[in-house]
């Protein structure tokens, strides 16, 4: 739909689609007025704008209001009528259950929408919460600044209610003010009263953040997995937790949509609201509630309008009736992929979705993401039996197969009913070998077919190659016309990937008269495999790794906190690939033997290897040469050299693979896994990972090898998923001179102007910013002086954050060893500054006072990326130990140093007292490490008995709900197991009692698990 803003803001629409969810273009509204705006005002004009869409406003003063309009909407859009006993039971059992939290309400929006209800006369009725099937029935309502105590009181600004259930919050802070603190105020809110009364805020499946100028969206797990974090409690899995993952609305060109104006005209219409919340959300069987981007929406909604108008013109059968998506690498293609699969199979008339990938990997990630958004959803098959039995069966809707097995079915079995059958044919990564005589077999064999591809690196006129190579068709003579366009120009404008640095490390050494240009040249095996060169760029890798890939960050991954990211190393053969896990491990002994002569420790990396046969070489337009499973082919060296290798890998992690092709697929699977949760430090390949593999913890790529074109962006791509605020770029070592072949892969796949964006600023650059900053640093805020009044304190905050933040890019490039100006000292003591306003603030909003918090965002999280633990002190204790004796200034300095790094870690510094107790009382001679455990643990015991003595509970319940607390990462608030700990009631007992009493006993056994948690 094509909209513009008529006179006094209403809409006028120019285009109408019945199919669009996003508008395809949008003409955003002249700035009508540059006065000064305050929140109220921001928020009065939201509302009404709503309002002027169709929205009721809804005047709520209680809970008891919000409650009893909940049964108003749901009798309307059910036709029914609640008696009182139907409404209570109804209310407290199918829609507010005690033991029910975000999860379990996000599943009955998503999942389970229809609830029955038992009516008095014996009597059953489907109840619906929310229309999928008629959206239009559904009834949007506004409310504002609703109030809710739980731990405090708080207000909420504006809420959204589908049928009387909060479904949708907007924060807003006024114009100027971070984004972010929208965020950690949402954040605040789930911790302190979404939960409270009967929880219906809990129902809030997307949350809308805006200071007026810039807004964002993003589902509700989004914020409910940030709040654990930040809370300290450990999940299962990674999940998306941070400000990173919030999301720009756009039109159908991507064109971002950011002012709350535009925003409300677009994002918030009740048909494309109402749509993205029950079309294009997606509950995973992780739990997490995955909310698409416009650009997904956009593609997935062409393809199904592609699919209905092909048919409708009987077009099927032909590349009319497909078309292909070009979303770039690391924008959530698989996301998009499933909805479109999931929608089309549930489309009139079709009877199947092949999902078609080209390798087993891809095959083995694809039907674990597959199944990750739905358990079941996707039939995946390991031979074409199992394919063929598939295609027979009608209720296998959705199947995930290779390329070559429907190759082979096709072959053996000329004449088959499936090939009569309606189906949808989606190609994943279309770019790579679905071009050829397969490709041909398998068009030709079916009749009525759509055929969609998805690829980041589309083939076309320009770079197909050669004219003697005449099945190098293009990717739209291929598979149609292009339906969606989404480049990694656009990703890294959204902030959906990251950018990349990327260095060249010159490893060619001229001859006395020799020109640059002469060395750059050089591409001999002789002259890249030498063995001194592969010796040094073996050196530069383990000398730059900790850096490079942050070796010093901390953060938590899973289940528990890991240190840094990790790399792959590109090789450009079988043959370079051994040599360099030869001289990497050769260089590892010697490092190890040396540190062991030495009385220290050496810390080697994991590395692993993998390789196999390639029946092709890279092509000419820089497609990667496809590797399978089988190590047959190898020669024999080869294969006994990774035969050696996968056995090393078994002595690292007992497990007890080989090179059989049973065994070698399971290899790769599980270096697949290890790679993902950090285990594995570097992996040395040949074209393996290089494609279709995601980490998100992987973050540096180590390149000896010529790339270009698919190839080089596929390669690169490797490293730029989001993960953290830590990982702020994707990092490139380049051992050849690859400047040109990147620049001509950017202009291909972006735009002429692409590499500006896609790679990130020089060295230089970024250090005059910090170099000018930490020079006003040291200026206006010299350590040792008191920062007085609020708007000095505000603006060390945010001069401090930037530091942080133009640290956080410079602490990869190698230039920035001795170039940090700030003394380690200096740095911590800063920190230290910095965490006591944090506290400070923090104290003065959960007191409920006025707070220049509101107006500053902090960078905890840079913050912890050098987060100082126990290891660390206990090194620093180990020194103090060794002080004593040489002189009580010594002590004393080695006493300060532990007592700075305390108050410097976000962790650490409210544990102070027992980490200064235990240094005052080790003797010179203790073990740290055992004395540390013991005198923690005698600690633990001794508090732990004190809050069961002064709230009289249970003693032996107690200590058993304490324990499963420390296992499972946090103090649960909710379900019945607090209340087997706490002491007998007496029947006499007024009921608010009982409550206070578990309010009391919950906040004392929270403190505690902060106090110890992290310290044994």
């Amino acid at each position: 739909m094509l909209i513009r803003s008529g006179a006094e803001g209403q809409i006028e629409p120019i285009a109408v689609s019945e199919e669009s969810t996003v508008i395809a273009e949008y003409e955003p509204e002249p700035v009508k007025s540059e006065r000064y705006q305050s929140e109220s005002e921001l928020e009065k004009a939201f509302i009404a704008q709503l309002c002027g869409q169709g929205y009721e406003y809804l005047a709520v003063s209680s809970e008891d209001d919000l409650v009893a309009n909940v049964r108003v909407q749901l009798e309307a859009l059910n036709g029914i009528t609640f008696t009182d006993t139907e409404w209570k039971a109804f209310f407290s059992e199918k829609i507010a259950g005690v033991h029910d939290g975000i999860v379990e309400k996000t599943a009955r929006i998503q999942e389970d929408h229809v609830q029955i209800l038992d009516r008095e006369d014996g009597s059953f009725e489907n109840v619906a919460l929310i229309d999928k099937a008629n959206i239009h029935n559904n009834r949007l309502q506004v409310i504002d600044q609703y109030e809710s105590t739980g731990r405090r009181a708080t207000r909420y600004d504006v809420t959204i209610l589908v049928n009387g259930l909060p479904l949708v919050h907007v924060e807003l802070k006024r114009r100027g003010v971070d984004l972010r603190e929208a965020f950690n105020q949402i954040s605040r809110y789930q911790r302190d009263s979404f939960w409270a009364g009967s929880g219906l805020f809990e129902y809030v499946q997307l949350f809308v953040i805006s200071n007026g100028t810039l807004t964002k969206y993003y589902s509700n797990t989004t914020r409910d997995r940030h709040v654990d974090e930040t809370a300290g409690r450990r999940r299962r899995k990674q999940t998306s937790n941070s400000f990173e993952f919030t999301s720009w609305w756009a039109d159908g060109d991507n064109r971002r949509i950011a002012d709350l104006p535009g925003f409300t005209r677009t994002f918030l219409a009740k048909r494309t609201l109402l749509n993205v919340l029950t079309r294009y959300c997606v509950f995973d069987v992780e739990r997490n509630l995955l909310a698409m981007r416009p650009y997904q929406i956009v593609a997935t909604e062409r393809i199904l309008q592609r699919i209905r108008t092909s048919t409708n013109h009987r077009r099927t059968g032909t590349v009319d009736a497909g078309g292909y998506v070009w979303h770039t690498t690391g924008s959530g293609k698989t996301l998009t992929s499933f909805k479109t699969a999931q929608l089309a199979s549930r489309t009139d008339g079709v009877d199947k979705v092949l999902f078609v990938v080209d390798r087993k990997d891809l095959d083995y990630q694809t039907m674990r993401e597959y199944e990750r958004f739905e358990k079941g959803a996707a039939n995946s098959n390991t031979s074409t039996a199992v394919l063929k039995k598939q295609l027979e069966d009608p209720d296998a809707r959705i199947i995930i197969t290779t390329i070559q097995k429907l190759s082979v079915f096709v072959n053996g079995n000329r004449r088959h009913p499936a090939y009569d059958q309606h189906v949808v044919i989606v190609f994943d990564e279309c770019h790579r070998s679905q071009f050829g005589d397969m490709h041909t077999r398998i068009t030709k064999a079916f009749k009525h077919y759509h055929l969609f591809g998805f690829t980041g690196t589309p083939i076309f006129a320009d770079n197909a190659g050669t004219s003697g190579n005449p099945r190098r068709r293009t990717t739209e003579q291929a598979f149609g016309e292009r339906l969606h366009t989404y480049t990694i120009v656009d990703a890294i404008g959204d902030k959906n990937v990251l950018p990349f640095r990327i260095d060249y490390v010159n490893t060619l050494k001229a001859a006395p008269r020799a020109t640059d240009k002469r060395v750059t040249a050089i591409d001999t095996e002789s002259a890249l495999l030498h063995h001194d060169r592969v010796r040094m760029i073996a050196e530069y890798v383990l000398d730059h790794f900790d850096h490079k890939t942050r070796r010093g960050a901390g953060y938590v991954l899973k289940d528990k906190r890991v240190r840094g990211f990790n790399s792959m190393f590109a090789t450009a053969s079988i043959d370079a690939a051994k040599r360099y896990y030869n001289a990497i491990e050769k260089l590892q002994r010697e490092r190890e033997e040396t540190a062991r002569a030495a009385g220290r420790r050496y810390e080697r990396l994991k590395v692993a290897l993998i390789y196999s046969f390639a029946p092709n070489e890279d092509a000419p337009d820089g497609l990667l040469g496809e590797e399978d499973f089988e190590a047959d082919g190898l020669d024999r060296d080869s294969r006994e050299f990774l035969e050696d290798a996968v056995q090393t890998y078994n002595g690292m992690f007992g497990t007890s693979y080989d090179t059989s092709s049973a065994k070698f697929e399971n290899y790769y699977k599980d270096l697949s896994g290890r790679l993902k949760s950090r285990e594995v430090d570097l992996v040395i390949v040949v074209n393996m990972f290089l494609t279709g593999f995601d980490a998100t913890t992987l973050n540096t790529l180590w390149v000896d090898k010529n790339l270009k074109q698919h190839g080089l962006i596929q390669a690169f791509s490797r490293t730029n998923r989001i993960l953290n605020s830590v990982k702020s770029y994707g990092n490139i070592v380049c051992f050849r001179d690859l400047g040109d072949a990147v620049d001509d892969a950017l202009a291909l796949f972006g735009d002429k102007d692409a590499a500006g964006i896609v790679k990130i600023a020089p060295y230089g650059e970024h250090h005059a910013k910090y170099r000018q900053r930490t020079a006003d640093l040291l200026g206006r805020f010299p350590l040792g002086r008191e920062i007085v009044g609020e708007q000095a304190q505000k603006d060390f905050i945010t001069l401090f954050g930037s530091i942080l933040s133009l640290r956080n890019v410079l602490v990869a490039f190698d230039e920035f060893a001795g170039d940090e100006i700030l003394a380690p000292r200096d740095l911590q003591d800063y920190q230290s500054v910095y965490l006591d306003l944090y506290d400070s603030f923090r104290r003065a909003a959960e007191g409920d006072k006025e707070s220049i918090g509101e107006d500053v965002v902090f960078e905890i999280e840079l913050v912890k990326q050098v987060e100082v633990g126990v290891d660390y002190i206990l090194m620093l204790v180990r020194e103090y130990q060794r002080q004593k004796g040489n002189g009580v200034d010594k002590q004393l300095e080695a006493r300060d140093n532990i007592a700075r790094a305390v108050d410097a870690s976000v962790s650490l510094r409210n544990k102070k007292d027992l980490v200064m107790e235990f240094v005052d009382a080790i003797s010179a001679d203790s073990r740290a490490d055992d004395a540390w455990r013991a005198y923690i643990a005698r600690r633990k015991l001794d508090e732990l008995e004190q809050i069961i003595a002064e709230e009289n509970l249970r003693p032996e319940p107690a200590r058993a709900f304490v324990e499963d607390a420390f296992r499972s990462g946090g103090i649960p608030a909710g379900g019945t197991a607090i209340t087997k700990i706490l002491p007998p009631v007496s029947r006499f007992a007024r009921k608010d009692n009982h409550g206070a009493k578990k309010a009391v006993v919950l906040q004392k056994l929270k403190a505690f698990f902060d106090r110890f948690s992290g310290l044994s």
